[in-house]
């Protein structure tokens, strides 16, 4: 039995000949494919052969503790971008099958809640079955799922022009409001991990609820942003254009994207955790790149068969994320390859790491042979 895939952008899986954005898919496999072992096994890999540039670069593997950016830093927004880019899809296709705006909105809200209560189980402790020790929001889910039902909100109710002045607005209510909000016993305008208007304003609504240092209220204006930029992209590759064009107008997007974070950032720095619009800038105009690069490669060139592995990934990241987060993988490989670990050397990480993520591949692989597509 199939099921529809869940990013659900319209269009039921089967390739090329379905009518279906495979770039969409694989872009959104090999995000998926660094969470779920790709960056351990690359990390793994480096410290085997200890060569002085791939050590260079494992440090891009790590988030950055506050300010700046690092390839990790770009996986969750680029996650956020590729569902966006979904949104125009879906939205044409289910108004082609009759559906009402209100239909529409109603399946957003369903699918925002159902994201709200998967991040609870991988990493907000719903599952511990304990009031004291659940943090409701505590997920890339959450964020996600925010971003997702305010995006197809503004998807639904404005064109595509307006979206962009929206999106705009977004980001710079959210600057001003980091920069003037007084925090008591702080001030206004500090941006330190523990001393920011964001923070503040979760603190406030989550009390005991609260954890960590991602930010969350405030930030649904930056999470909003970062699937609006996507669904921007949406509309250009849904649109009757050239594919010269739409390669063209990704990319010119990317580089003024790129350009607006650099100059924003000497006055509101580079914060993830935060979510600043420099931020949400700089890895959107990484997305558009990405989004143009994978598009010219896979839906227009026409290489597809290197992209296979994550294309299987991409079809099903919820079940790949949350099956990464709820089970232990590596001790499921180690079954396999825990006797050679001793034996091994410098390459144990590798192994061990690539056992985690082939026994997860090969359960997403099932999924793909079966055309079981999970929905949400």
């Amino acid at each position: 039995m199939e099921t529809v895939v869940k990013i659900d952008d319209g269009i039921a899986p089967g390739g090329a000949a379905a009518g279906r954005l495979e770039s969409l898919d694989v872009l959104r496999g090999l995000d998926m494919f660094l969470i779920i072992g790709g960056g351990a096994m690359f990390t793994g890999f480096a410290k085997a052969v200890d060569w002085g540039f791939l050590n260079a670069l494992v440090p891009q593997f790590e988030h950055v503790e506050w300010e700046g950016l690092h390839l990790w830093d770009v996986i969750w927004p680029l996650f956020m971008f590729v569902v966006g880019v979904a949104i125009p899809f879906s939205t044409a296709h289910r108004r082609a099958a009759g559906a009402t705006d209100r239909s529409l909105l109603l399946h957003a809200v369903r699918r925002t809640a159902i994201l709200f209560v998967l991040g609870m189980a991988a990493q907000g402790n719903l599952l511990l079955w304990d009031l004291g020790k659940l943090w409701p929001c505590y997920s890339v889910l959450h964020g996600i799922g925010a971003g997702y039902l305010i995006a197809s909100v503004v998807n639904l109710r404005f064109p595509p022009k307006a979206r962009a002045w929206i999106t705009a607005v977004f980001l710079l209510v959210y600057w001003v409001l980091l920069m003037l909000i007084p925090v008591p016993g702080v001030g206004a305008g500090v941006l330190t991990p523990h001393g920011n208007a964001a923070t503040w304003v979760d603190q406030l609504i989550l009390g005991r609820f609260h954890h960590g240092t991602n930010t969350w209220f405030l930030s649904y204006l930056g999470f909003a942003s970062s699937v609006l930029l996507g669904v921007m992209a949406g509309h250009v590759l849904r649109s009757a254009q050239t594919t010269k064009a739409k390669i063209a107008q990704l990319a010119a997007a990317g580089a003024i994207c790129l350009a607006l974070g650099l100059v924003w950032s000497l006055t509101l720095p580079v914060i993830k955790l935060l979510w600043t619009s420099s931020f949400v800038l700089l890895s959107g105009g990484l997305s558009f790149l990405a989004m143009a690069l994978f598009y010219w490669i896979i839906d227009v060139r026409g290489w597809r068969s290197w992209a296979f592995p994550f294309r299987v990934i991409g079809l099903n990241p919820i079940v790949a994320y949350m099956a990464m987060m709820l089970f232990d993988f590596r001790r499921i490989g180690n079954i396999f390859v825990g006797s050679l670990l001793p034996r091994v050397g410098p390459w144990d990480g590798l192994l061990s790491n690539g056992a985690a993520f082939a026994t997860l591949w090969l359960v997403l692989y099932w999924m793909y042979r079966t055309r079981s597509f999970m929905k949400i």
